[in-house]
This record gives C-alpha cells, structure tokens and sequence, in this order.
C-alpha cells in the first residue's frame, strides 16, 4: 500500500523552501531557490530546516520506528534548478536551451552554434509547433516522421526541449556536427 504524498512550503524572505515526504520524515527531500543573489547560505539552510520540520510533523502516516517524534530530519544542501531568462517555447528559450545543451556534446563554438541557427532558422524558425502537413515533419528541427523524437519523450509534440535533443542526437549521428550537417544543407538543400 502506498503511502499519501504530503507537501510543506515555507517561505523566509527571499527564499521559498520546499519539502516533499513521499513516505514518512526519513525521506524528506527539499529545495531551496533563492530569488536574491544576496540569500546568505545560513539563511537557505535555516529555511530548509523550518521546511523539513514542516514536513516531518504533515508526514506522520508511514513513519519508521528509528525516528523519534520531533527529531528534525538532516536537510539535503539546497540545489538551483536552470531556468532560462525567456519565455517558454520562444526563439530566444529554444536558442537558450540549444546552446546549453550543444556544450554538453563540447560543441561550444560560435561556429556552431550558427551553423544550427541557420540549419534550424531554414527549418522551422525555431517553431516547436511546425508541422509539416505534406510530409509530417514536425517540430524545430521537422523530425521526419515527428515520432522519432519519442525516443527522447513522449513530450516530443509540445516540448522545445525534447525536439531540441533529439535534433542535436540525430546531427551528432549522422553528420558529427552541426556545422558538417548545414554544409549538408547547403549542398543538397536537406540535412
């Protein structure tokens, strides 16, 4: 029988801690996101005390013998997630996220970086939701058929970052970068 997710957030200043115990106080998880720069560590940690207090005494379903009643469970170290500065499913968010996630494959060069851009630019303007109705090429990088991207997620109609994965996957196997893959282009007019 599975236990009840039970939640608590805290907020302390500028930081909002979370802290989610999926099956008692043992296994209480939080993060801390600072709004500030100028959130001190003490202040973050404090916050994620309080946050797991909090959900230490909501989570009293499933709680193991080796805790006592009000024992404050250690809090893992706070952890910022990466947001991009633009908004969702932009130009500028699936450039954003382009970039990043090329360094990841060392692909770190304004080379290429431009050569995708352009690759992509000729492809779908960076649209996650291009589809072409003729072939049934679909999204930013127009995945012919669309559910390959599946491989990725099965967020692969909606989501800018799973397309942007799997286009960079599909370049990286069939041409090694996105550079060779727009000299493709440019020779053939299809990559």
């Amino acid at each position: 029988m599975s236990t009840p997710r039970r939640a608590a957030v805290v907020a302390i200043g500028t930081v909002a801690v979370s802290a989610a115990a999926a099956f008692g106080p043992s296994q209480v998880s939080v993060e801390a996101f600072a709004a500030s720069s100028s959130v001190s560590p003490q202040v973050v940690n404090d916050a994620a005390r309080a946050g797991a207090l909090a959900a230490a005494g909501s989570s009293a379903v499933g709680a193991s013998a080796q805790h006592r009643p009000g024992a404050v469970p250690k809090p893992t170290r706070a952890k910022a997630s990466t947001v991009a500065p633009y908004s969702f499913g932009t130009r500028d968010y699936s450039q954003w996220w382009a970039r990043k996630l090329m360094a990841k494959r060392g692909w770190t060069s304004t080379a290429q970086f431009q050569a995708l851009v352009k690759l992509w630019d000729h492809e779908s303007h960076w649209n996650y939701k291009a589809h072409n109705n003729y072939s049934g090429a679909h999204g930013i990088p127009q995945a012919l058929p669309g559910s390959k991207m599946a491989k990725i997620a099965a967020d692969w109609r909606t989501n800018p970052i799973t397309q942007i994965k799997w286009g960079l996957m599909y370049i990286a196997g069939r041409y090694g970068t996105p550079t060779a893959a727009w000299a493709h282009f440019l020779r053939h007019g299809w990559y």
